[in-house]
């Protein structure tokens, strides 16, 4: 990997590596190298759970185990790492063979949150807990600032039927727009429009239900639902 471009990924991390091996390996798919980064997801799926788990029982003191065990997942879960990848354009630094490049590795989404924990294991291997805490926490400190208990743990659709049926809104309408690129690496682009409150947002996925969820929580964000 290129000095300048190391760096400039350091910097969205949050992060300077000591050992740039360690930043490398972090970054290899099997598909490129035998020093792959799979034992460091390993190592990093564990830290992150007990980072995660040890933030939110400090911060929410009287929340029972189910309730807590709730908000832990929907922060480990793949859908918001594959976020987290995407905030730090992750798939433009990722070592990949030519074949996994062709059939959009640089997009699929268990690569990226794979990637992700990798770094994470990456960074405690190169320091130590203390600081691999704070920047993991800094990479969901906007996440910490918003979840409770309950409702942010369903996902974007079911939050968005629910608060409009609630409310007596007519339920969202998903249409596909289209779907740009070759049958390997398709992307949908879905609109989601709601004719009670004159609100449309577009979403883009890898297939149409992701897609769906991407259009339904920028309808949330627009309508200030968290």
């Amino acid at each position: 990997m290129k000095i300048d471009t190391a760096r400039t990924l350091q910097k969205k991390i949050g992060y300077i590596f000591k050992k740039n091996t360690l930043l490398q390996q972090a970054l290899t798919h099997r598909s490129f190298s035998n020093k792959h980064n799979e034992r460091l997801e390993f190592l990093g799926d564990s830290i992150l759970n007990y980072i995660i788990s040890d933030v939110l029982y400090r911060n929410f003191l009287n929340i029972a185990e189910g309730d807590l065990s709730q908000m832990r997942a929907s922060l480990v879960r793949g859908y918001t790492l594959v976020e987290i990848a995407n905030e730090f354009c992750l798939g433009n630094y990722l070592l990949l063979g030519v074949g996994e490049i062709k059939t959009g590795g640089r997009k699929r989404e268990s690569i990226l949150s794979n990637t992700i924990e990798a770094l994470i294991g990456g960074i405690f291997l190169d320091s130590n807990i203390q600081t691999t805490y704070k920047t993991v926490i800094h990479w969901y400190q906007t996440r910490l600032n918003i979840i409770q208990p309950g409702n942010i743990q369903k996902d974007p659709k079911t939050r968005l039927q629910e608060y409009l049926q609630s409310n007596r809104y007519p339920l969202p309408n998903y249409s596909l727009k289209e779907i740009q690129g070759e049958s390997h690496n398709q992307e949908f682009i879905i609109y989601c429009l709601i004719h009670g409150l004159n609100t449309q947002t577009i979403g883009r996925g890898t297939t149409r239900r992701k897609a769906e969820q991407s259009a339904a929580k920028k309808a949330l964000i627009l309508l200030n639902i968290v």
